[in-house]
């Protein structure tokens, strides 16, 4: 656990060289990380870790989306670490099941940092959830299965996402990211 809460935290240094304009970000996850021991299980009450997935298909021109179930937007895949501190993995695994698709890689460094605020429901207090997102990139067939906690997947071309005023604004942010990646 130590290890990998270590190279976490080289992870969010070199984020923020990469990201200058998104520094303070870095820091106040780096910050969250250091606040307690629990700050990736769901029970820490103030807030917790989460690792999403910007699952891009094969050619890099599209990227799957969820119509999430429970927060009834267009958003990336990805979930609750539940104690994992690997956030690549927890991006991985949550790409694999919210998508049903084989034949992913995922790339160990951060590749967006969003801290949102989760609104009370069901019984469960608001806080905060300190998203890592991670680029996944399919390898295989991009034939998708939708889960319980989707409404719909879609294969989007991440061009539209960048010049969609409608679209949430970290998906924006990330489309924006990825065909400067691109070129």
């Amino acid at each position: 656990m130590h290890d990998h809460r270590q190279a976490f935290s080289a992870h969010l240094n070199g984020y923020a060289q990469a990201h200058p304009d998104e520094g303070e970000v870095a820091a106040r996850f780096g910050e969250f990380l250091r606040s307690a021991p629990t700050v990736f299980e769901r029970t820490h009450a103030v807030g917790h870790f989460t690792g999403s997935a910007w699952l891009v298909s094969a050619d890099g021109a599209r990227v799957l989306l969820t119509h999430h179930r429970k927060l009834g937007r267009w958003l990336q895949l990805g979930g609750h670490a539940d104690g994992d501190p690997d956030l690549a993995g927890v991006a991985l695994r949550e790409a694999e099941e919210e998508s049903g698709l084989t034949q992913l890689a995922v790339e160990p460094l951060p590749f967006d940092l969003d801290c949102h605020w989760i609104p009370e429901r069901a019984g469960e207090p608001g806080h905060w959830h300190y998203d890592v997102r991670y680029v996944v990139r399919a390898g295989g067939s991009e034939a998708f299965a939708v889960s319980e906690e989707s409404l719909a997947l879609a294969w989007k071309p991440v061009a539209e996402i960048a010049g969609d005023a409608a679209a949430d604004e970290s998906l924006r942010r990330m489309a924006k990211k990825w065909l400067g990646r691109l070129g």
